[in-house]
């Protein structure tokens, strides 16, 4: 049977105000019956349930989700679903609140993350970019005592809590297995489409994809990354001088968010010959897919990542273990033939 407050009040021989007075840290107690309670605490084997106190205190988590502005659709689909998820906020005690930076700037990043520690929030989940400064300032997070969460694309060295999304590295080789297989034995090289290589996931997805790719028994050039920065008029650019350049490409694999731009510059251009892969299930993205235009959609659940990072951000803050099967991020893998229902479609 595990050891309760009054089993410290007996041993210790005082009140339960002066054992919730020690355990809660708060002034009121002599030095030598504060020694006292914390030598029954140590003999008992007592271990306080931080989340138990938490809600007895009903404290509310103020949580910070700092997210890339612009118009990339699934970063625009994760502000959706924190915004879902803060209308039944006050029932899960959390109050939820986003920050936008720009796209790619790690020191905007940065000054947002220093902006949500002086505001001496629960919680910060972020979009990480792979920079000395935003790992500094995850160092400075954590001697705030709050935690930090990556989300969607990691920074492991930076010594952030945990990191919410799916295995970037395994999806990049699920695409270039997936390239290489409905390829085939047709020639031509592979041009690939990343929004910058300065964040994690899309370095991690190029590299999963080299390396499925080169263990194909067809052997196939991958033309340089084209850097979209995830803007659709840029990527639109970069693909149709591609298309221009390159006339007997084969295959185009887009793993960031550059998508309305590919599918424009295929449009212009006139070019459904291609294999083409793309990631994150959009309006757009599906209707290539019905199209034809694409042949596979890799997609991750915004929704599932923003519960999980709540999850996460709570289960940190007050000390407590992380469910690591309840918060792994499964990759979906959607071709013509096995689409959902949109939301058009369902009921």
């Amino acid at each position: 049977m595990r050891p309760t407050v009054h089993d410290i009040a007996d041993k210790a021989g005082v009140s339960l105000a002066t054992v919730d007075r020690v355990l809660n840290d708060r002034p009121g107690v002599r030095s030598v019956t504060r020694a006292r309670v914390e030598a029954a605490i140590a003999a008992l084997g007592y271990v306080r349930d931080v989340a138990a106190a938490n809600l007895a205190k009903s404290r509310v988590y103020p949580l910070v989700f700092i997210l890339p502005e612009g118009d990339n659709p699934f970063m625009r689909g994760l502000e959706a679903e924190v915004r879902h998820a803060g209308l039944h906020s006050a029932a899960e005690r959390t109050r939820l609140s986003v920050a936008t930076v720009p796209a790619f700037d790690a020191a905007a990043l940065a000054k947002a993350i220093d902006a949500a520690i002086a505001e001496d929030v629960s919680g910060i989940a972020a979009v990480a970019v792979d920079a000395p400064e935003v790992s500094a300032a995850i160092a400075r997070a954590h001697e705030a005592d709050i935690p930090v969460a990556t989300l969607v694309s990691d920074l492991a060295g930076s010594g952030r809590d945990h990191f919410v999304g799916v295995d970037n590295i395994a999806a990049g080789r699920t695409a270039g297995s997936l390239m290489g297989r409905f390829l085939g034995g047709r020639p031509g090289p592979v041009a690939v489409l990343a929004g910058s290589m300065r964040v994690r996931d899309h370095g991690e997805r190029l590299e999963g994809f080299l390396a499925a790719m080169s263990a194909m028994p067809e052997a196939r050039a991958i033309l340089p990354v084209l850097e979209g920065q995830d803007d659709p008029e840029l990527s639109f650019s970069l693909i149709a001088d591609c298309l221009a350049n390159v006339p007997d490409l084969a295959g185009i694999y887009s793993l960031g968010a550059g998508n309305r731009g590919l599918l424009a510059a295929l449009a212009e251009r006139g070019r459904s010959d291609l294999c083409v892969i793309v990631h994150e299930l959009t309006g757009e993205t599906r209707a290539a897919l019905e199209s034809g235009v694409v042949d596979a959609v890799l997609n991750q659940d915004a929704g599932h990542e923003v519960r999980s990072a709540i999850r996460v951000l709570r289960a940190k803050a007050d000390g407590l273990p992380v469910n690591a099967a309840q918060e792994r991020i499964r990759l979906d893998i959607f071709i013509k033939d096995n689409l959902p229902a949109g939301p058009d479609e369902e009921n």
